[in-house]
């Protein structure tokens, strides 16, 4: 990651984090509330690919939490995971759920992009 990617990364961080605190306390940790809220408030795009996977714009991307295997079946967590993508090569890579959230700057993850993956890489 560049050292200017990196700094941007860092500044969209403290950007977000207020607002998912926010959304926190608000016990609003849907991916929905996150996606209205990272948007309307601080103005980001929904991230969109083609069906052949060709980026169409956008740098935003929220998602429901990764199911886990719980009590003999799959259940999916409340709560939404959170990527932004920053400059050519960094990201600001988040959550929030019922328990706490998260915000950090980092590089791209190669499996998912500035979604943290499942499981260790």
């Amino acid at each position: 990651m560049t050292s200017a990617d990196k700094k941007a990364a860092q500044a969209e961080a403290a950007r977000i984090e207020p607002v998912l605190k926010r959304l926190w306390r608000q016990k609003k940790w849907d991916p929905d509330s996150v996606r209205t809220a990272l948007t309307g408030k601080l103005g980001y795009e929904v991230r969109e690919t083609s069906g052949k996977g060709e980026l169409l714009g956008g740098e935003l991307d929220v998602r429901e939490m990764y199911q886990r295997y719980e009590n003999g079946d799959d259940v999916t967590p409340e709560g939404a995971l959170i990527g932004l993508y920053v400059g050519d090569d960094a990201c600001v890579t988040a959550f929030v759920q019922k328990s706490n959230y998260e915000v950090k700057a980092n590089g791209r993850f190669m499996e998912t992009g500035c979604i943290e993956p499942p499981t260790g890489h």
